[in-house]
């Protein structure tokens, strides 16, 4: 009895796949023989477009060159989903089920491609880029995925017009796609699954128009098209461009006049503004023009558009501030501060920028400081003599974004993120170690901890200590600490 009803069952599925295989082939059919207007030149061309992933490289390069940041995350996210999407399809998903691809009798001549596929036909790879692509656009940017998806329906429509596969291999490959960028947002959260930053709330003046702020502008960053963004988003503000060398100066007269104190670079730019903020208890506006922009991504501001929103509707944030003293040198750090061959590779990258840029530069700076072996330093870090390689104090806590380490959650915690890589042999081994391991853990190589303040005594003459990109000498007892919630900063409330 029990064998009868296995037999029953098995053929039952059996007939039922192959009513849904009879069901692919009419459906194949019915849209290889349909004509649609204007169909017929162009599905094939777009199918062809989207071998190898280029139409959709192309689409990334697109968005990238619009200097949105929002468009640039959907870039990326795209180009990380369909390559998780094509590495998987090709190595398990064709190796799993060997189907043929469907003969082309039914298949005007004309619409056939004029190389035919060779690998097996389930699933539809074009469809699995397309989908993956297209969501992970939308899931940075809905907008934008609205624009992207119809040309990932269209070349997934192109591979049954075109007779490269059945309809089940397309709607695979599009389901597998979708999947893929889920897992990558699963891997790389997007910022909208972030928490938010910045605690707690601050009173500050709203700005209609930005009328009381006082814009200082780094020529290095005031591009034509950011200079246009700024007079269109606040016809009010008032905007000084100056040099770099002249910054600190623009700041302090501008300073003298605003109600609030607005600036427009990099980390360096930002923490210059800080200082000079700090000075005179006034709020602070920024806008990031710079390579890294560091503070103001963890902030939440990408844009004018988003400052713009801020001063609007007056929502600001205060945040913590960091403070290194050395001798008879204290400066302030919004983002970290560190001793060690973090501080000859800002040294080596600064060298570089002028000549490479900024990207570059930090790649050849990272070769040249790790093939110079420096000798580790010689400090007493916590009543004990130690050799270090790295010392990191981070203005609130990293976390990690997936395999990630880059982003503070939090701007208010009033905690160092302390990262310590001990001295020994082979330092490019420790360092790498020490980024591998993670903040949490201790190890021969590394160790971090959260504190309030620490004290390095016994720094050798001539020994870097860099902040927010600058790069000082310091010699002697370094003390570093925090200021708690300092600084009052403008932020857009909402999702980022």
């Amino acid at each position: 009895m029990t064998a009868e009803v296995d037999l029953t069952a098995a053929g039952a599925g059996h007939a039922l796949l192959d009513r849904l295989m009879a069901f692919d082939h009419r459906l194949f059919e019915a849209v290889a023989t349909r004509h649609w207007p204007g169909a017929d030149p162009l599905l094939p061309r777009l199918s062809r477009s989207a071998n190898h992933g280029v139409l959709w490289f192309g689409a990334a390069a697109a968005l990238a060159a619009t200097r949105s940041p929002r468009a640039r995350r959907a870039a990326v996210r795209g180009i990380a989903s369909l390559a998780l999407a094509s590495a998987t399809i090709n190595t398990v998903g064709k190796r799993s089920v060997r189907r043929p691809r469907p003969r082309l009798d039914a298949v005007p001549v004309m619409r056939q491609l004029k190389r035919q596929p060779i690998t097996t036909s389930f699933p539809s790879g074009h469809s699995a880029s397309a989908a993956a692509f297209a969501t992970g656009v939308a899931l940075e940017s809905r907008p934008l995925g609205a624009v992207v998806a119809p040309v990932a329906a269209a070349v997934a429509l192109s591979r049954i017009y075109t007779g490269a596969h059945f309809p089940s291999d397309v709607l695979a490959g599009a389901a597998f796609g979708v999947g893929s960028a889920f897992v990558a947002r699963a891997l790389v959260p997007t910022r909208d699954q972030l928490p938010p930053p910045g605690r707690p709330r601050a009173d500050v003046p709203a700005l209609q128009d930005g009328e009381g702020l006082v814009l200082v502008v780094n020529t290095s960053a005031g591009t034509a098209d950011r200079m246009r963004a700024i007079a269109d988003a606040l016809p009010l503000a008032e905007v000084v461009e100056c040099e770099p060398e002249y910054l600190r100066a623009e700041l302090e007269k501008a300073a003298a006049r605003a109600e609030v104190l607005g600036v427009c670079g990099g980390d360096g730019s930002i923490n210059a503004a800080a200082t000079v903020a700090l000075r005179h208890g006034l709020p602070l506006a920024v806008l990031p023009g710079g390579t890294l922009n560091h503070f103001s991504k963890d902030l939440g501001v990408e844009d004018v558009r988003g400052l713009s929103r801020a001063l609007t509707e007056g929502d600001a944030v205060r945040v913590d501030v960091g403070r290194y003293a050395a001798g008879d040198q204290e400066g302030y750090f919004l983002n970290n501060c560190s001793l060690g061959v973090y501080a000859e590779l800002v040294r080596e990258r600064d060298h570089w920028s002028k000549r490479i840029g900024g990207w570059p530069a930090g790649v050849v700076a990272t070769l040249r400081v790790v093939r110079a072996g420096r000798h580790p330093l010689r400090t007493d870090f916590d009543g004990k003599e130690r050799p270090l390689w790295l010392l990191f104090a981070g203005n609130g806590t990293y976390h990690r974004m997936g395999p990630i380490p880059a982003r503070r959650y939090d701007l208010a915690d009033g905690l160092l993120d302390v990262r310590v890589v001990h001295g020994g042999r082979f330092p490019a081994v420790r360092l790498l170690a020490a980024a591998v391991a993670g903040p949490l853990t201790r190890s021969p190589v590394h160790a971090a901890l959260r504190v309030g303040g620490l004290r390095v005594q016994g720094v050798e003459p001539g020994t870097l200590l860099a902040f927010d990109g600058e790069v000082r000498p310091v010699e002697g007892d370094v003390t570093i600490q925090k200021l708690p919630e300092a600084l009052t900063v403008y932020r857009p409330s909402g999702p980022r």
